[in-house]
């Protein structure tokens, strides 16, 4: 299962990219590749049980 505060973007404000990337709607940042790796739960990782930044929102906290 995907990350739901996963999103891929090809704008930032004024810029744009070539590639969609990874943007995390939880800290309203793009992140990089290997966290999206995480986000997607390639690599047998789990975003849930691997991610600090989703079980921090999870949690509640900021």
């Amino acid at each position: 299962m995907v990350c739901p505060h996963l999103a891929y973007r090809k704008t930032n404000g004024d810029r744009s990219f070539d590639e969609a990337r990874a943007f995390c709607t939880a800290v309203d940042e793009f992140v990089q590749p290997m966290r999206a790796d995480i986000c997607n739960d390639r690599f047998e990782l789990d975003h849930a049980a691997h991610c600090e930044i989703y079980r921090g929102h999870e949690e509640g906290e900021e």
